[in-house]
């Protein structure tokens, strides 16, 4: 939803669909969650009396047209609304509750923090300063335990349901996961912190209920959320019981960081028949390499396939921003995504990064070069790996792996699904990779032990492992 401030040239309808709208129609895509700006909390590029529009033109934001398109009376988000209802594609608005973009040391954070009339009015709603930084989340995060904030979120979407023909909400607790003072101290919130929050979503749903039977047509809620009942809880989002109550119809998990298994999600949402979603962000590992493999058109697919097979109900990509990537044609289907090429990486996000401590709930692998797996010599490392679907392939698989100090690969022990892998590795750049025979890849779920056989000067690391399954002669994204 960023277009008018940063993408827009001119001031037209055409304008502000052409960079990434225009192309969907006409693909699997079935719904936009369209974000309105919200970077921070009260500044929009939609028409707005309880909030702000977003106007400065300082800085890096010297292109933005939002105060321009909103003058000729073309208002971004009643133009998704009706490119979107004209091409059979469901429009939810997407609120971030608490952007906090403008509380970064990089040079576009002042500048959006200057521009918050909110904020700069009521120092007393935020969770810090920008002289006293709290030792956990970002200084400009408002506070959720105070009412005027609450209700400000709920003017925020009352306003939206009541003035646009939106299909549903969102409200995106991921960008960014901090909401109350306790968070800043990694201490867990408490009763009044999770029924503060709790108490709102009852509010703005119930107004979504009334303004569905006003108009005949319902309004869906959508949380994005992460993945992780303890976790949520532990930052104030009581995220059974919001489900246990019907507070949502969607249930959208996980964004940079990923901490449960798909399946556990599925499991969740659907005691309560609530569809599940996982959000597909953008991999964000350090290692340039590593970055790139995680990033191409294979390990996409091969992360839908792994989501499907986990049982959800549709895929919801994040910050992907290519309208004419042949994806939007392929990830919808789980049939025609076995059909192509994909990448499989034991971790596509590894540790990634929350405003609050997150290590301690994650339970599912991290791997990548910034967080290798020993090898001490005579132990075997044991690591589950899910290929994402259920039909055996009819070829061999390749195995890719990473290794750091390991100087001679005869020292290798590499089974799979316990079985040692026959003949010799090949050196593609930096990786070793090992062909798979077809009739050892199980359906869906698979197992890869590896062991370093004598003594090393240096302890070896696994530094990463993909596996690729090609299926037709393509270009090697290797």
């Amino acid at each position: 939803g960023n277009e008018p401030v940063y993408l827009c040239q001119s001031v037209s309808k055409d304008e502000l669909l052409r960079h990434r709208t225009r192309d969907l129609a006409g693909t699997q895509v079935d719904s936009i969650f369209y974000c309105t700006w919200s970077s921070g909390f009260s500044l929009f590029t939609h028409r707005t009396q309880a909030g702000q529009v977003f106007s400065t033109r300082e800085g890096r934001f010297t292109n933005n047209l939002a105060p321009a398109f909103l003058d000729q009376g073309i208002d971004p988000l009643q133009v998704m609304v009706e490119f979107g209802h004209q091409h059979r594609i469901e429009v939810f608005w997407s609120m971030r509750m608490n952007d906090t973009h403008d509380g970064s040391r990089t040079d576009y954070g002042p500048v959006m923090f200057r521009a918050n009339r909110l904020k700069n009015q009521h120092p007393e709603y935020l969770i810090g300063s920008a002289t006293q930084r709290p030792r956990h989340g970002v200084w400009s995060a408002v506070d959720y335990r105070l009412p005027p904030i609450r209700d400000l979120a709920f003017a925020f979407c009352e306003e939206v349901c009541r003035n646009y023909d939106v299909d549903g909400l969102e409200l995106d607790f991921f960008r960014h996961a901090f909401f109350f003072r306790c968070s800043a101290d990694n201490q867990p919130c408490g009763a009044a912190e999770l029924e503060a929050m709790t108490g709102l979503l009852r509010r703005i749903r119930a107004m979504t209920e009334a303004e569905g039977r006003r108009r005949g047509r319902p309004i869906l809620m959508a949380i994005r959320v992460p993945d992780s009942v303890d976790y949520c809880r532990f930052i104030g989002l009581d995220l059974e019981k919001w489900l246990a109550e019907g507070l949502t119809d969607l249930l959208i998990v996980t964004g940079y960081t990923q901490l449960n298994p798909w399946e556990d999600s599925v499991k969740l949402g659907h005691k309560y028949g609530v569809k599940v979603y996982p959000s597909l962000d953008e991999p964000r590992v350090r290692d340039p390499e590593a970055q790139k493999a995680r990033a191409c058109l294979e390990s996409y697919r091969g992360r839908a396939l792994q989501a499907w097979a986990a049982g959800m109900d549709g895929i919801y990509m994040f910050n992907f921003f290519d309208p004419k990537s042949p994806l939007w044609r392929e990830l919808g289907d789980p049939e025609v995504l076995q059909k192509l090429d994909r990448t499989y990486f034991l971790s596509a996000r590894g540790v990634g990064s929350m405003p609050v401590p997150h290590q301690q709930y994650i339970r599912v692998p991290v791997l990548n070069p910034a967080s290798p797996i020993p090898l001490p010599p005579g132990r075997t490392i044991e690591l589950p790996f899910s290929l994402g679907e259920r039909t055996t392939p009819s070829q061999p698989v390749l195995l890719r792996l990473r290794f750091k100090n390991l100087q001679d690969l005869n020292l290798l022990r590499l089974r799979w699904n316990r079985k040692l892998l026959p003949g010799a590795p090949s050196q593609i750049g930096s990786w070793v990779e090992y062909a798979v025979p077809p009739r050892e890849v199980g359906s869906g779920k698979n197992a890869i032990s590896l062991s370093v056989a004598g003594k090393t000067d240096q302890q070896p690391s696994l530094t990463d492992l993909c596996v690729r399954d090609a299926h037709h002669a393509g270009p090697d994204h290797r």
